[in-house]
């Protein structure tokens, strides 16, 4: 029951007293109640415009933060306020305090607010009750705000709301929708600001079945709102039932931007990328204003989907639309940039971030650090680096990908020890992106340290990506045998698993072995890709399969599904080469749908040169010289054939082209892992500080070779040039 509030005045208290807890502004008011002898009598209630401006004073305390005179503010109106106006009086100052608290964060005031609340019986008073929850909320205090909701005798739902609304947007899903059912158990019928947040504890929280009775429930006591159908589009959408949510979408008599972003976001979620594409297109016909997320969404969309150009084409079109790009768009454009080295453009990107204030953000600084690196300008990237003080995981990665993406092995190994000093984990991101340039040098010492490291850590177990690369890095390296190792011992395999290992026996001429493995993978259904097929190939090729290399190739369109692209080609012109049926392979270049390359060109000469038939090896020449390339090796080639053939005015030609041209024979160099980094040796190179004792040890390796009757292939030692 509510308390009765004295109604008098003390004797002793001067008008004065009360004035000081009054801002100027309301004093004004205040004066017309002073009588000459300035003391309020105990006979003369104190009027209606008194308390106005006491009011009045509490609203301003409370905004500027002056709780403490606020409360002494309240105090002056329960002391003095006449009956007819107490209630409301009170309550509204108690209201306006409440409020106050919770936005200037004052939990203890707002707890004593509380107990005057319990004291004065306005506990169940259905305009504190919501202020109550809502000041318990901002304080995460979830159990003190669900004591208020469960012990008011409020009907109206307002309260339940946004106590349900506060344990969604702290992720207490559970609480979340335990709520709503005791909300529901009390008779308290839900509306549509319930619905919202509940639908959303569902959808985070994957609980289908009550996600679906609560759908019925709508249906049967809710009016269709829009909200409400935007957050059941959302809940389907992220349960994966895209065609439910689909129909939902349609059925929709209106639609908003959040209506359009939620049934587009359902299909990238799905990776139906084409689906998205195509809404965004009616989205657009339709004239709707469209959002930055959906932007975002689409342009990422094309990003992932490899279409480059037109994740620009977006972002471009933002920018005229006169939409400001934020921290995401500017992520898409720097990785659209990254793929296709646009430096120009990612420089422009990243002053436009400056410019936006985005550059702070960490997704912007790690698509800086990764376009600057993919477009080798490594000195920026690493300055990047070291400007970051709190750096994430991704941004290590980023740099240490950066390095490994330009073989630079020793500064991505110092990076990665870095890293570790420093305290951060490696997750299996960086290890795959490190792995891979252990391979490409020949640099196994490292290779092996970190696959002790991933079977140390149990934690990189069910990474498939981190094992695949491991059997890629021995694969690559030459090391078949501990590559088959780590391939038996894993659990789960793909087909870049396959392909790894298919690869690796290819290049140790092991086709039998290749053949057999990409039967097995056939025979596990395990459908090999467009790099499956290459690797397979060239394994024929390199072990003189040509019959089976034959059947693969035709069955590719038949059996796999695949259209044969240029490098299958390649490998073609290189089986039929090797093998000397260079007819063959002069009637694969003349047939295939695609331009040739300098490089197919080369392997047929190669070819012709082994095999002795000048007339097509001089026939693939001129074509390669057509091109005018910029590689010395293939004119060295071209030469070394015609100097084998007496062809003495051709390689005249030959050298004259690359007179022209400026091309110069690059020369050969051989380096060896010394333990604390590479050594690298140049051909007749005199600054190595032990030329003379190296000189010395190769010519004693030159003369064990001549007692072994050992003979170099002088065709590829460049003999036309020395």
């Amino acid at each position: 029951m509510p308390s009765s509030y004295p109604h008098f005045t003390p004797k002793e208290l001067f008008l004065s007293q009360i004035q000081r807890f009054i801002p100027k502004p309301w004093k004004e008011g205040i004066k017309q109640l002073v009588k000459p002898s300035s003391i309020l009598e105990p006979s003369l209630p104190v009027g209606d415009s008194m308390i106005d401006s006491l009011l009045a004073s509490i609203k301003t305390y409370a905004c500027e933060g002056h709780l403490s005179e606020a409360f002494r503010s309240l105090s002056l109106i329960k002391l003095h306020a006449s009956s007819s106006t107490s209630c409301d009086a009170v309550l509204h100052s108690i209201s306006s305090l409440l409020a106050s608290c919770t936005s200037h964060k004052s939990l203890p005031q707002g707890k004593q607010l509380h107990a005057q609340i319990i004291r004065l019986g306005l506990e169940q008073h259905p305009i504190l009750v919501p202020k109550l929850v809502t000041f318990y909320s901002s304080f995460n205090s979830h159990g003190d705000a669900h004591i208020v909701v469960e012990n008011s005798n409020v009907l109206h739902p307002l309260p339940w709301n946004l106590l349900i609304s506060s344990y969604v947007k702290d992720e207490l899903l559970n609480e979340a929708l335990a709520t709503y059912e005791q909300m529901v158990k009390r008779g308290i019928r839900p509306d549509c600001f319930t619905y919202p947040s509940v639908l959303k504890a569902c959808g985070e929280k994957l609980d289908i079945g009550f996600g679906k009775e609560v759908h019925k429930s709508i249906d049967a006591s809710c009016e269709w709102n829009l909200f409400v159908h935007n957050s059941l589009v959302s809940m389907y959408g992220k349960f994966g039932l895209v065609d439910v949510a689909r129909q939902l979408f349609d059925i929709m008599p209106q639609r908003d931007t959040i209506s359009w972003n939620s049934m587009i976001s359902c299909y990238a979620s799905k990776g139906m990328w084409n689906e998205a594409f195509e809404l965004f297109g009616n989205l657009q016909m339709e004239g709707t204003e469209i959002s930055i997320i959906t932007w975002n969404t689409i342009a990422g969309g094309c990003l992932r989907a490899g279409n480059i150009k037109g994740a620009l084409e977006l972002l471009s079109q933002m920018r005229v639309g006169g939409i400001q790009l934020d921290s995401v768009a500017f992520s898409v454009g720097l990785s659209a940039s990254s793929h296709i080295g646009a430096f120009k453009l990612g420089k422009e990107m990243h002053g436009s971030a400056i410019r936006s204030c985005c550059d702070g953000y960490g997704n912007v600084r790690n698509a800086l650090i990764t376009m600057y690196s993919r477009c080798k300008d490594l000195r920026h990237a690493y300055t990047l680096f070291q400007s970051i003080e709190d750096r994430s995981i991704i941004t290590w990665n980023s740099m240490i990908s950066g390095y490994s993406h330009m073989d630079r092995a020793e500064e991505a190994s110092f990076i990665f020890r870095e890293m570790l000093c420093c305290g951060i984990e490696p997750n299996h991101v960086t290890i795959a992106s490190i792995l891979p340039l252990c391979a490409r040098v020949a640099n196994l010492q490292h290779g092996k340290e970190f696959h002790c490291y991933i079977t140390k850590h149990v934690v990189f177990d069910d990474y498939l990506m981190l094992w695949n690369a491991l059997v890629d890095m021995y694969a690559r390296s030459g090391k078949v045998r501990e590559a088959k190792q780590v391939f038996d011992s894993m659990n789960k395999k793909d087909e870049v698993t396959y392909t790894s290992m298919i690869a690796g026996y290819g290049v140790q001429g092991e086709g039998k072995a290749a053949l057999k493995l990409f039967e097995e993978m056939n025979s596990l259904n395990i459908r090999p890709d467009h790099v499956t097929m290459v690797s397979i190939l060239s394994a024929c090729s390199h072990s003189g399969l040509v019959i089976q290399g034959q059947i693969l190739f035709e069955r590719m369109v038949s059996m796999y599904g695949i259209t044969p692209n240029l490098e299958h080609y390649a490998c073609m012109v290189d089986l039929y080469g090797r093998a000397g049926l260079l007819h063959n392979a002069k009637d694969i270049i003349r047939r295939m749908p695609y331009k040739p390359t300098s490089a197919m060109w080369a392997t047929l000469i190669g070819a012709c040169h082994i095999h002795g038939n000048t007339e097509i090896g001089e026939w693939a020449a001129e074509m390669l010289l057509q091109m005018r390339p910029e590689h010395s090796g293939y004119y060295v080639l071209i030469a070394n054939m015609y100097a084998a053939a007496g062809r003495w005015n051709n390689l005249a030609r030959v050298r004259t082209y690359m007179r022209e041209l400026g091309v110069r024979k690059a020369p050969g160099l051989s380096w060896v892992d010394m333990g604390d980094g590479f050594s690298l040796f140049l051909v007749g190179d005199t600054t190595n500080q032990l030329r003379n004792e190296i000189y010395l040890l190769l010519d004693g390796l030159s003369e064990l070779m001549r007692d072994a009757d050992y003979r170099g292939d002088c065709s590829s030692d460049y003999a036309a040039f020395e």
